[in-house]
């Protein structure tokens, strides 16, 4: 099985196209995932087209055209929850200039993207293993990064929570989503105000291929970040602020 590679579909969406060595390390990755897969249930998501839209477009559609982010930087990234290595993966793919930190709690998870990462030479990634709770209070990761990337892994409130204690002042959260109802966003602006941060935009997609909705909120760190947050493992999901 071969991925697509739907340059067509990448410019309408996206205004974007990726390069022939962005396709290749692509390809490779997703032929390392299939082989790893007979193995350890890494991801479900194996399908080609499933993949490239899953995976590869969803983790793209984030980070790619915005006006508030400073690509030519070497902005120093988190991927928070990274699983089975997406969003960062194919990002640290296209953005070789930028440094990404995958952090997953799964030792399992995490061995396997280092096999990826050394498999694709992907030299600006490294891994963490650990909970977002305990990992936002270490000195060399509060409050140091440009850029926290979350997939949907609860509430709003929670992934705020989780993502803001990483991230500078100034600095930038992405909260990977499906659908997003007025009541979240209310719910996440209050959990803001503790956190220290504010909306900055929502973005809405349809995909591509499935033409599911996504969304993609962006909070802006604004003030420092209370050493209470983040509570300790288990809280913020069990009482969302």
């Amino acid at each position: 099985m071969k991925l697509p590679t739907f340059e067509d579909i990448w410019q309408n969406s996206l205004q974007w196209q990726p390069t022939e060595k962005q396709l290749e390390k692509w390809e490779q990755l997703y032929q390392e995932i299939l082989l790893i897969n007979r193995q350890i249930n890494l991801t479900r998501i194996t399908e080609p087209q499933d993949f490239w839209e899953k995976h590869l477009w969803d983790s793209l559609a984030g980070v790619i055209g915005l006006d508030f982010l400073q690509y030519k930087d070497s902005l120093k990234v988190i991927d928070i929850g990274t699983g089975a290595g997406f969003p960062g993966l194919p990002i640290s793919i296209v953005f070789p200039h930028w440094k990404l930190t995958l952090l997953d709690s799964t030792q399992k998870k995490i061995k396997v993207i280092n096999l990826f990462l050394e498999a694709l030479k992907l030299s600006n990634s490294q891994t963490v293993i650990g909970r977002a709770e305990d990992i936002g209070h270490l000195k060399e990761h509060r409050e140091t990064y440009d850029l926290g990337l979350i997939r949907a892994v609860g509430e709003p409130s929670v992934c705020a929570e989780y993502v803001l204690p990483f991230l500078k002042v100034g600095g930038t959260g992405v909260l990977y989503r499906g659908n997003w109802e007025k009541e979240e966003e209310l719910n996440l602006k209050t959990a803001l105000k503790q956190l220290g941060g504010k909306i900055v935009t929502v973005k809405q997609f349809q995909t591509p291929l499935t033409k599911s909705i996504r969304h993609f909120i962006y909070i802006k760190k604004v003030a420092l970040t209370s050493e209470r947050f983040p509570r300790s493992v288990g809280v913020p999901k069990q009482k969302p602020l």
